[in-house]
């Protein structure tokens, strides 16, 4: 289960940086995980630049 869970979160930080390792995500055991973290992470990515694209928009400094 940790090393899932490590993978899932090694998915994320490299999703949310625009980041694939092609070796993590074709491991056998540990890819499925990999994999999944970097489409969440890459979808948190992509809704904090749309908030602070829409804050911008809106003229909020904060």
């Amino acid at each position: 289960m940790e090393e899932a869970i490590a993978a899932y979160t090694a998915g994320h930080v490299d999703g949310s940086t625009g980041v694939r390792d092609g070796s993590r995500a074709n491991d056998p055991e540990t890819g499925p995980d990999y994999r999944i973290g970097v489409v969440d992470g890459s979808v948190a990515a992509f809704q904090a630049q749309l908030i602070a694209e829409v804050r911008r928009l809106l003229g909020e400094t904060h």
